[in-house]
């Protein structure tokens, strides 16, 4: 009996072994499959909790693809018996988590002296709801929000606000250069070693396509501006 007991479970071991590693083989070849076909850089590849249906991450976010690469698709997948829970805005969480605190050195901060929620801004400097969530900067750090701010030029590297957050950027005060540009008041123009660009890409990765865009401290993405009691009522939900 001790014997056949052993035999199964070293046949359930070597069973559960075969299909990961067949779904690990099915990843990989479709990672580099959908890399040719899609033309952008893919992260990862793995398995849905739907038959034959694939997670797949991208510099330009999240995209589902069939086993065999031939049906892509992209929107939020909910799974209704589990609370209609969102698990495309789930995945992207985790990854924005993920990526994110490679950035802090990066960011623009406007700390709260009782810290008790952090959140990463993406912001415009002539955005309108962007000026208004940073006419409110006291509120937010009154209430223990702590402000930290991604650059989001939302008319890409052409435009003038491109250039004016570089200088922002490149500012050696770079809170008063928030303050004056977000108030309208134009900054000395200058240009250095910067990472612009490299937030401007992690917003698209992310799923930015306005600003203000809120992203909370487990990784959330919130399009839009919001209050600063509003914003604390989310925070502690």
């Amino acid at each position: 009996m001790k014997l056949v007991k052993s035999l199964l479970v070293t046949g359930l071991i070597a069973t559960l072994s075969f299909g990961a590693l067949a779904n690990a083989d099915s990843s990989n070849k479709l990672k580099t499959m959908l890399t040719a076909k899609l033309g952008l850089s893919v992260s990862s590849v793995k398995p849905m909790p739907i038959d034959g249906l694939f997670e797949v991450m991208t510099d330009r976010g999240i995209f589902y693809s069939s086993q065999d690469g031939r049906y892509i698709m992209r929107g939020n997948i909910f799974d209704t018996v589990n609370g209609f829970t969102n698990l495309t805005e789930g995945a992207m969480a985790k990854m924005r988590n993920a990526k994110l605190e490679s950035y802090a050195s990066s960011m623009i901060v406007y700390p709260a002296k009782d810290e008790q929620y952090t959140v990463t801004v993406f912001t415009d400097v002539d955005c309108g709801y962007c000026r208004r969530l940073h006419s409110q900067m006291q509120q937010y750090n009154d209430l223990g929000i702590t402000v930290r701010y991604m650059a989001y030029p939302r008319g890409g590297q052409d435009s003038k606000t491109w250039a004016s957050m570089e200088s922002l950027w490149c500012s050696s005060d770079q809170r008063k250069a928030m303050d004056d540009l977000k108030s309208g008041t134009e900054i000395a123009q200058s240009v250095c070693p910067n990472r612009i660009p490299d937030h401007y890409q992690l917003g698209v990765e992310f799923g930015v396509t306005g600003t203000p865009a809120i992203v909370l401290d487990d990784g959330t993405l919130i399009p839009g501006y919001q209050p600063p009691a509003k914003l604390l009522e989310v925070l502690k939900s």
